[in-house]
């Protein structure tokens, strides 16, 4: 583990007093790493084959999901700042002063209603950032140490899993975790029942938790939204390979593969894929791993769940995460939830 510190050119010195970055995760993979590469083997020699989302965010993933996040076909992040402009106030209010951990931060943009709301409010405002991609931790870091005066950042370049074992106790009254942006749907149920049990380990009784989810709705609305006009939703699948070469020294060739993203109704997920245009063999030096592809053959490499708004509040409320205010848009397409963490007495087991 190592950490730095950084700073821009303006105000210099101020930025340095106020930001941390701490690197849970190296630049290179070690058995003692939690990105070791052993996923992968596991996800490339199953049949059908995948691979976890997580590889998807290497510096060149985090820009280009920044810019799937501006086209006209994703209306997720439109909607979802949308709410959060009508609602981050009221956020700020039930809260009170508190720590604001953001679970995938990327550029931060969303990040800034709710800086602005507690600021509003004279709050006092500390933010830890958590990311796998380190580059754009610092960048939106700094970007955000320029704009606010008296933020505290300490940005840890990690992910989810480790960040949350280790954080460290809030220096203010308490902590809200916030897991925006619809990145839930990208964990199968299995691995939300550990997802929710990682959040609750990592606050105290009180404490809260905000989280943004997309909603079901209409195929072609769906379906557009991860087929985009201009490719970039191609771009950033196909750029996964181009991060597994890096990382494991890999020789896949992206012209090989085509991005192919489709709704299943039946499980509520679109479910994002890489085929392979021809047979062809690839192999991870690192990971002392070869692969054959047929032609046709596909690699799993995200499912975005859709939900229902009434299930998931059942489903937080019997966990103890208490859902205190539910938001959504005119179109019912998206839901923000505030919940807070209630004494272990007070949760009801399900049967």
């Amino acid at each position: 583990m190592s950490i730095s510190k950084a700073a821009s050119s303006n105000s210099a010195q101020t930025i340095i007093e106020r930001l941390q970055i701490e690197h849970l995760l190296s630049s290179k993979p070690s058995p003692n790493q939690l990105i070791d590469g052993s996923d992968v083997i596991k996800g490339l020699t199953h049949i059908p084959k995948s691979l976890p989302a997580r590889y998807f965010y290497d510096d060149r993933g985090s820009e280009l999901f920044e810019q799937i996040c501006e086209l006209p076909e994703y209306y997720l992040t439109r909607t979802e700042t949308t709410i959060l402009q009508k609602c981050a106030i009221e956020i700020a209010g039930i809260t009170n002063v508190c720590e604001i951990v953001e679970l995938g931060s990327g550029s931060s943009t969303k990040t800034r209603i709710l800086l602005d709301a507690y600021n509003q409010l004279g709050y006092p405002l500390r933010y830890i950032p958590i990311d796998v991609s380190a580059g754009i931790l610092e960048t939106s870091a700094r970007q955000l140490l320029a704009d606010y005066d008296s933020l505290q950042v300490h940005a840890l370049a990690s992910t989810y899993e480790l960040a949350l074992r280790q954080l460290i106790p809030t220096q203010l009254p308490s902590r809200m975790i916030c897991f925006i942006g619809s990145s839930l749907g990208n964990l199968n149920p299995q691995e939300c029942d550990v997802f929710f049990s990682q959040i609750i380990s990592a606050l105290q009784e009180g404490e809260y938790f905000l989280l943004g989810i997309d909603l079901q709705k209409q195929k072609h609305l769906l379906e557009a939204a991860y087929n985009d006009s201009q490719g970039v939703t191609a771009a950033f699948n196909l750029n996964m390979l181009e991060h597994l070469n890096w990382r494991f020294q890999g020789n896949f060739d992206t012209a090989q593969f085509e991005h192919w993203a489709f709704y299943n109704e039946t499980q509520h997920q679109i479910e994002m894929h890489l085929q392979s245009l021809r047979s062809q063999t690839i192999q991870l030096r690192a990971l002392d791993l070869t692969v054959h592809f047929e032609r046709g053959e596909t690699i799993l490499t995200e499912i975005s769940r859709k939900f229902d708004l009434n299930t998931m509040q059942q489903e937080l409320s019997s966990r103890g995460l208490k859902p205190l205010q539910v938001w959504t848009d005119p179109n019912n397409w998206f839901g923000l939830l505030l919940c807070q963490l209630q004494p272990l007495t007070s949760v009801t087991v399900a049967a």
